[in-house]
Parts: structure tokens; sequence; C-alpha cells
């Protein structure tokens, strides 16, 4: 894939303005898991300074002397988060402490389990942050999703998955998983609540 297609498909995933039903393709992400609350845990946090380290450690390769084969210019993409409940248990907003979640960071298709091993090991070495022990390179099918732009704090977000079920019913699907997906693309370490962007994506099927 070549850069221009790369960007190409950056952008008509993670550019919504209202709900819309879309095909996501295999990509491939680095990715970490963890439960409890996000805005107590530690070891969230640590999980996010994990994930950047990677990211930008490849991005800057060049910058050092190194290029990849297949390396092209990108902008490192947005943090994600794969958000659910203990298995048999319904999706509560309110219980932060049962949460459980995968943190992700899509990469470019140049990016192999080599290089991305060696980048963390060395960040590792550097940074000291044992998250990264955890932090691992996967593909991942989403495959047919919903997905609509919120923007408010968090705890706002049931009022626009409530306008995605009705999008989706009213197109004859269904939700296909009680997880869903969080796209953040606004820092939620600096952006005020009121002011956050955040793109939400449930899997869907037939009725």
């Amino acid at each position: 894939m070549t850069g221009e297609n790369y960007n190409a498909l950056i952008k008509s995933l993670y550019f919504p303005k209202k709900p819309e039903i879309i095909e996501v393709p295999s990509l491939q992400y680095a990715m970490i898991d963890g439960t409890g609350n996000p805005n107590t845990s530690d070891d969230f946090q640590d999980a996010v300074g994990a994930l950047y380290a990677v990211s930008y450690g490849i991005k800057m390769l060049p910058k050092k002397g190194v290029v990849p084969d297949g390396y092209f210019e990108y902008k490192v993409n947005a943090l994600e988060g794969l958000w659910s409940m203990p298995e048999g248990t319904a999706f509560d907003g309110t219980n932060k402490e049962a949460f459980v979640w995968t943190l992700m960071i899509q990469q470019p298709p140049f990016v192999t389990q080599a290089l991305f091993e060696d980048i963390r090991q060395g960040q590792l070495k550097k940074k000291r942050n044992k998250a990264l022990t955890r932090v691992r390179l996967e593909t991942f099918n989403e495959g047919l999703c919903c997905q609509a732009l919120h923007i408010g704090a968090f705890d706002d977000e049931p009022v626009t998955f409530d306008a995605m079920h009705a999008f989706v019913e009213s197109h004859g699907y269904k939700r296909a998983s009680k997880q869903h997906r969080e796209i953040y693309m606004s820092d939620f370490r600096r952006v005020a609540p009121e002011k956050r962007k955040t793109i939400l994506r449930f899997g869907i099927e037939k009725k």
C-alpha cells in the first residue's frame, strides 16, 4: 500500500460527522489490555504512554538515519480503545471499576513484527515503563460497523449511542456485540470534557 492510499484510507475511516455505516478492513495495531477505572488507574496511564512510545519510536526512525523498507510519511494515528465489561455483563458506564479495555494505535503497513519488537525493546530500556512489556502488534478485523462523532464528556456518550442505534435499526441492521470502540480525536488529558471529540463505533449485522 502506498502512503497516498494509506492516508486516504485513514481519512475515510476516522472523520465522520453523523452516524454512518462503514466496512472497516483488517488493519494492524499496537495493542495493550487492561481492566479498571481509566480515571484512577496508573496502569491505564502507563498503557497510554507505552503505546505512544512505540508509535513515535517508529515514526521518528528516519530522523535517526533508519528508513524501514516501504516507509512513507504519515501521522501517528489517534489513540483508540475497545471497551466492554466482564463476559455476560451488560455495559454500564457508571461502573468504571469493572471496565475491560484494550487500548490501541493503528500502525502503517510497513511495520513488521521484527521492527515493532526492536522498537518496543528499545523504548523499554529507555523509559522503564513496565506497560511496554505487554504491548503487542496485532491485526484486527472490525468488518461492518456503525460510527458517529460524539462531542462532549465521555459520560454523555449514551445520547450519541442512542442516535446510532436508531440509525442502524432504520437501515435494517442490529448491533452485533456489546463491545464498542472509542477513537480519541482530542487529547482527553488536555481538552475540557465538553469539547472532546470522540468517534464511537460498534459492529453491526443484518437483522
